[in-house]
């Protein structure tokens, strides 16, 4: 209903409001991406809003922490074949 809502004119600040309110429904649904969008244009409208920026700082915040364990994930798994490769081809020799 929200998105349906920024079609119609209405004054910079309420779409402000209704950018902010789906921006963190995006955010606690895991959609980070949509989520940063959104509250972007939140400050494009008012640049000096301090919901808007604390919202996108933890949502950068989340992103890169997700992008670290997504790494480390990414690493072990490498570690894990590469020690079953090694390990397999001592017990050949």
């Amino acid at each position: 209903m929200l998105e349906a809502s920024l079609e119609s004119s209405s004054p910079p600040l309420q779409d402000r409001e209704k950018l902010y309110l789906l921006a963190v429904g995006y955010y606690r649904t895991g959609d980070y991406s949509k989520s940063r969008q959104l509250v972007e244009r939140c400050i494009k409208i008012q640049p000096d809003w301090r919901q808007a920026l604390v919202l996108k700082k933890t949502i950068e915040d989340k992103i890169a922490k997700d992008g670290v364990i997504g790494i480390s994930i990414t690493a072990t798994a490498v570690g894990l074949i590469a020690g079953g490769i090694a390990a397999a081809l001592a017990r050949k020799k």
